[in-house]
């Protein structure tokens, strides 16, 4: 083909300004030097390359367009690795006071559980005898801990969660039968989840027996001779029994979440227990908490040795709430009862993993977890801690003032008065446990504009917003971590402006 013959007259072609020996962009570190940064190999391990890429690339994007200097991209690179998480979980300091805060992920674990989680990481015994070289029973470790820990029970069995466990009690006994409950123990257990919904989405039928405020044993014997009318040969007998199904269990659900107060009335648990076991049919209660044993501080929770006691066929309890253990569903109760629900096949869909069952086993074997600890708080010790944060902020804030007036530091707001001051404060029970009973304590008071600034920073620090102000309890945090929290709230109350503090 014939060349245009014709001179060029468009516009001349640029020079790429990277390819400029004088451009800065030209230093930037390229990506297969950064990787062999022996820090950024080390992080690769445990975030994935394509995270670390992903970082690089970010902080070479910073350098080109002129935010950072390209001499920074190696040390603004290990800044950022150094705040990377493998889980996009934020670890958080609780100071609302609330001891199983849900949306904080309940009980936080001990430390014997957290090494017990890192000892179960890799391959462990979970199913096998290392002395016989045979296959042994899943989590015998945890069902030994369990019956140490609440003596009364004869076999214990543990699955994912509460919510499972009450699925599997209720389907094992009463599948395509009936399960009689009181009308005033029908309870939403969160997030939109109702106890009815949940149980009968299984194929189980629930019977509502009672009214809101009062249930007697009369109601439920009422019910096992409607079902007894089955036995008839037809008629107005047969058509009662075609809507009301066999009973397959009675079921108590603690009324974990609220109360009922005034002109009430309910069945205790040993008189069902009768009940249930001349009808040949298994009482299931559902605890909720956790307890095992009784706790002198909350004297109306119930707890699994006592309803065992009582004559309880099975015991439903949460692992992750006041017992302090991981999240789990704790069934104790009668040998043959909880081997029926170990044999049937909703127990394989449910069952805990391995590193549930370690954290189990180890929160029940080694101490007391910071649940336990935080419930027990002497209010003294509280506010002695919280005046020594409130006198740290204080003086910090003092000095800030001080460089400010001397010239020395970054200009800051005039901030006289008390920074930060220490007010009374009752902690919570959360978790639907203890409702109703005030935790005694104290907390520090700072402004509610601190609240948001301080749940997004490093540490998050998430405090209750209350009338104005965000209170921060020192009952569920570490004590080493006070330091930290002073210095946060240092920084975030130096940065608010005058109509963000209004005192």
């Amino acid at each position: 083909m014939a060349q245009d013959p014709r001179p060029h007259t468009g516009s001349p072609v640029r020079q790429d300004p990277a390819r400029d020996a004088d451009d800065p962009r030209r230093r930037i570190p390229r990506t297969d030097a950064l990787l062999a940064l022996p820090q950024v190999a080390a992080a690769a391990a445990s975030l994935g390359e394509g995270v670390i890429k992903g970082l690089i690339r970010a902080t070479q994007d910073r350098a080109r367009t002129g935010a950072i200097a390209p001499e920074a991209v190696e040390t603004e690179l290990l800044i950022a690795l150094g705040t990377q998480r493998t889980s996009s979980l934020t670890p958080v300091l609780n100071a609302t006071g609330v001891l199983v805060h849900t949306n904080l992920g309940r009980a936080p674990l001990s430390e014997a559980a957290r090494a017990a989680l890192a000892d179960a990481a890799g391959y462990t015994d979970l199913e096998f005898d290392l002395v016989s070289g045979a296959r042994s029973r899943r989590g015998a470790g945890a069902r030994a801990s369990l019956l140490a820990a609440c003596p009364a029970a004869e076999d214990a069995l543990v699955v994912n969660n509460g919510a499972a466990a009450l699925m599997l009690a209720t389907t094992a006994y009463a599948q395509d039968a009936s399960v009689l409950i009181s009308r005033g123990e029908f309870v939403e257990i969160g997030a939109g989840f109702r106890l009815s919904d949940l149980i009968e989405s299984a194929g189980v039928v629930l019977t509502e027996v009672g009214t809101t405020n009062r249930t007697h044993l009369a109601d439920y014997s009422r019910e096992f001779e409607r079902s007894d009318a089955s036995a008839d040969a037809g008629g107005v007998a047969y058509l009662r029994a075609v809507a009301s199904p066999p009973i397959g269990a009675v079921l108590k659900v603690h009324r974990s979440n609220f109360r009922i107060d005034g002109f009430t009335a309910e069945s205790s648990i040993a008189d069902l227990a009768a009940l249930c076991h001349e009808r040949d049919v298994p009482l299931i209660v559902d605890l909720g908490s956790g307890l095992l044993e009784p706790e002198s501080l909350l004297p109306d929770e119930p707890d699994a040795a006592t309803a065992l006691a009582a004559g309880a066929d099975v015991v439903i309890a949460s692992g992750d709430k006041l017992l302090g253990g991981p999240q789990a569903g704790i069934l104790l109760g009668r040998a043959d009862v909880i081997a029926t629900l170990s044999r049937h096949p909703m127990a394989r869909a449910v069952r805990a993993d391995k590193l549930t069952l370690a954290a189990l086993e180890a929160t029940l074997a080694a101490g007391e977890p910071p649940v336990h600890e935080a419930l027990h708080l002497a209010p003294e010790v509280l506010r002695l801690r919280t005046e020594r944060l409130a006198a740290v902020v204080d003086a910090q804030m003092a000095a800030r003032r001080e460089r400010m007036r001397s010239g020395t530091g970054a200009p800051e707001r005039e901030a006289d008065g008390a920074t930060a001051h220490v007010v009374q404060h009752a902690g919570r029970v959360g978790g639907g446990g203890g409702t109703g009973v005030d935790l005694p304590g104290w907390a520090l008071a700072v402004p509610e504009a601190a609240a948001a600034p301080l749940r997004t920073g490093v540490p998050a620090i998430v405090g209750r917003v209350h009338e104005g102000r965000c209170l921060i309890d020192l009952r569920c945090v570490p004590e080493g971590r006070d330091g930290d929290i002073a210095l946060a709230v240092v920084d975030v109350l130096a940065a608010l402006t005058p109509e963000q503090d209004p005192r």
